[in-house]
């Protein structure tokens, strides 16, 4: 949603505006802590990754 605010708008018509939008839910990130399982250091993979580049 696109809302065009002009120059001599007042606060409570800014208000107004703002109650309008859909608030969204945010990502959570927590649930997927630790899912994934590594083999390897991740330093040690990182620096193998950046080697390749070489």
């Amino acid at each position: 949603m696109v809302v065009i605010i002009k120059k001599g708008t007042g606060k409570e018509r800014l208000n107004e505006m703002l109650k309008q939008f859909k608030r969204r839910k945010r990502f959570n990130a927590n649930r997927f802590l630790g899912k994934v399982q590594w083999k390897e250091d991740a330093l040690a993979y990182q620096k193998r990754i950046r080697n390749e580049w070489d």
